[in-house]
């Protein structure tokens, strides 16, 4: 499973796994307590692998900078959400440098150190997209 069956949907905590899909949404699974909930068109809903985070130079993929964070803690727990703002932004300068400091607010740091958290909690550790292991596959099948 990749980030494309991740979901943060406002007004909810934590982070949902995509179970089922309905005539009206989808029914999504807590990743914090394991219960199911209904959502429909009313839910604003991200999908983690939709999600960029601002550069100076470009959009990075949220997936990457979740991978930088795997890396530089490997694979443990990253920084407490709950940490002051100078730590989580001292902290997320080290995973990306070049981060835009006028479009990435402090609230984002804690969302983005929290939904890593979770997902490392819950056994998550392929942060790519799925598209890119499609296409390694693809790319096997027509070398042989």
């Amino acid at each position: 499973m990749g980030l494309d069956k991740i979901l943060a949907i406002s007004g909810k905590p934590g982070l949902y796994e995509l179970t089922a899909q309905t005539r009206g949404g989808f029914v999504a699974k807590s990743m914090l307590d394991g219960k199911k909930i209904a959502v429909n068109m009313r839910h604003n809903v991200s999908i983690l692998s939709e999600i960029a985070i601002y550069t100076y130079t470009e959009e990075i993929p949220l997936g990457e900078v979740f991978q930088k964070i795997k890396e530089k803690e490997n694979g443990g727990q990253a920084i407490n959400h709950k940490s002051s703002k100078k730590e989580l932004e001292a902290y997320f300068s080290e995973v990306l440098p070049d981060y835009d400091e006028d479009r990435v607010y402090a609230s984002d740091m804690k969302k983005i150190f929290q939904w890593y958290n979770i997902l490392i909690d819950n056994g998550f550790t392929d942060f790519s997209k799925e598209e890119k292991t499609e296409d390694k596959k693809d790319k096997k099948d027509e070398e042989e």
